[in-house]
């Protein structure tokens, strides 16, 4: 199966810093987290850290997408180093 994201969802987790976004792969559903600084400052707050999300989701779910294809783990998280 491919992984996809038909469900737009996402959450902030302000005390890890992280966005929370959810992948599928058949009935299969895939957590995944992007480190709010591979977005931006690591100061910004929950409204400009989803914008960001928003804008880059293309983008994140490509970088989400080859770390799946990598390797099989319970959840992914993806950090700024990951979309160089």
């Amino acid at each position: 199966m491919t992984l996809g994201f038909p469900n737009e969802s996402r959450s902030y987790d302000e005390g890890r810093k992280r966005i929370g976004f959810v992948g599928h792969d058949g009935m299969f559903e895939v957590p995944f987290f992007v480190e709010t600084d591979a977005l931006l400052a690591a100061d910004a707050g929950e409204a400009a850290c989803l914008a960001a999300f928003d804008t880059a989701s293309a983008r994140i779910h490509d970088v989400a997408r080859k770390a799946y294809k990598s390797a099989r783990k319970p959840e992914y998280v993806l950090a700024a180093s990951d979309f160089r």
